[in-house]
């Protein structure tokens, strides 16, 4: 995965795109991986001033029969190494005196409803968490007095690998959720997260809703 990146790196640079992409590798199920990262950002980059929580999967573990593995590792990444980097996004911020950062939550649309299948509901339970955590981070940032700002974008279907890795003992299902409608591209989210940075700074968004026009649910 790191020489995905590392071309993505090379391509941003002969593109001409301003600031320097610097991929870094990360366990985020391993709570001191997260820590030791947080810890290289400080001391080669001083520290966080925006946190985009991007990782996130899904494991096809239904509530009835589900292996516990499975929903122990959907909870550990889209749920704990969320708030883990949050935590820390913050605290280097606080140390900093930054205060107009801002904490993005890459969430879902299973965030805000259930979807009706099962290999779908624990994964959606962690994105409900995710819905209540940003709006308790709101919170918290408000009761600090700060400026930061925290905010959900919540995407329906996006082609990425997505599918294929929690589809992964049938890529044929996989494939069948991309080429069933026009999906969200990638491209799509990161409009929305711009737009959202690009906001005024007494503006808060709280959330971003958003499908692919023929997406049914």
């Amino acid at each position: 995965m790191i020489c995905v990146f590392q071309k993505l790196a090379a391509e941003c640079q002969s593109a001409g795109y301003s600031g320097t992409l610097i991929p870094y590798k990360c366990d985020l199920s391993n709570e001191e991986e997260i820590l030791s990262m947080f810890s290289a950002i400080k001391t080669l980059h001083k520290g966080v001033d925006v946190c985009i929580n991007n990782a996130g999967l899904a494991h096809d573990e239904p509530l009835l029969s589900g292996k516990t593995e499975g929903w122990r590792n959907m909870i550990d990444v889209n749920v704990l190494a969320l708030s883990i980097c949050t935590r820390e996004a913050y605290k280097s911020m606080k140390e900093r005196n930054v205060d107009d950062g801002h904490i993005i939550n890459i969430n879902s649309m299973g965030g805000h409803r259930m979807v009706p299948s099962a290999d779908e509901h624990f994964y959606c339970a962690t994105k409900y968490a995710v819905t209540a955590l940003t709006e308790g981070i709101r919170q918290e940032l408000r009761e600090a007095n700060t400026h930061i700002r925290a905010t959900c974008i919540s995407p329906g279907i996006v082609e990425t690998e997505f599918a294929f890795r929690h589809h992964n003992s049938d890529p044929e299902k996989a494939a069948a959720v991309y080429e069933s409608m026009k999906c969200l591209k990638a491209e799509d989210i990161a409009s929305a997260v711009t737009f959202v940075l690009s906001a005024p700074p007494h503006v808060q968004i709280g959330d971003v809703q958003m499908r692919p026009v023929e997406q049914v649910s």
